[in-house]
């Protein structure tokens, strides 16, 4: 059987920029910083195919 190669580049861009924004969060001392872990996680894992 082959395995089709998916592409993964739509969720390396998204967690790029969900990095950027907790970073920004962080720096900026916004208090809602942590809803955005868990979008940071996910596109991280989808970004390496783990799933």
């Amino acid at each position: 059987m082959e395995v089709k190669k998916k592409s993964t580049g739509i969720y390396w861009l998204l967690f790029f920029i969900s990095t950027a924004a907790l970073l920004f969060a962080i720096f900026a001392h916004w208090e809602w910083l942590t809803l955005i872990i868990p979008f940071v996680t996910t596109f991280f894992v989808l970004a390496m195919d783990i799933v």
